[in-house]
């Protein structure tokens, strides 16, 4: 979990990949495509090491974490996600002020709503993933702009 008291905005995936936790931090895979549009959003961060994306999270005050804590999974399939437990989200919503939760994918959307929807007193937005697995239906240039929403909310 990345956050600080200053975090504005949410964003969720479901569970780091084995890349991810091999890694041990979000998004490790080299074709997962989210630290590339976080970088084109922002005007071309450099977001190369954990520290540089973990100062990058808090400088732009972007909480990151995932909508399990625990689960079942092959791979980093997220469809094959069985016995999940969610994470407690009352850990970042008590000490920071956000302003809207962002669901990487569709599978952390669902998760969402059956946990969380009602919950808090946010704006939630589901996000098209950024995962590899979804390079057929998004471009990187389409998917920075679904993902552009959040810069409204910081």
């Amino acid at each position: 979990m990345v956050f600080d008291e200053d975090s504005r905005i949410l964003i969720l995936g479901t569970m780091p990949s084995p890349k991810s936790r091999e890694q041990q931090f979000y998004y490790g895979h080299p074709q997962n495509r989210f630290w590339r549009i976080l970088s084109a959003l922002f005007a071309g961060s450099n977001l190369d090491t954990v520290s540089e994306k973990t100062a990058f999270l808090l400088q732009k005050h972007i909480a990151l974490w995932d909508v399990f804590s625990a689960c079942d999974i092959k791979g980093a399939d997220d469809s094959s996600i069985r016995n999940a437990l969610p994470n407690d989200l009352d850990r970042i919503f008590d000490k920071a002020e956000i302003n809207a939760v962002f669901t990487n994918g569709q599978k952390a959307s669902t998760a969402y709503k059956k946990y969380f929807e009602g919950k808090y007193s946010v704006k939630w937005i589901s996000l098209p993933s950024t995962s590899p697995a979804n390079c057929r239906n998004w471009t990187l240039v389409s998917l920075t702009e679904a993902w552009r929403v959040i810069l409204d909310y910081l």
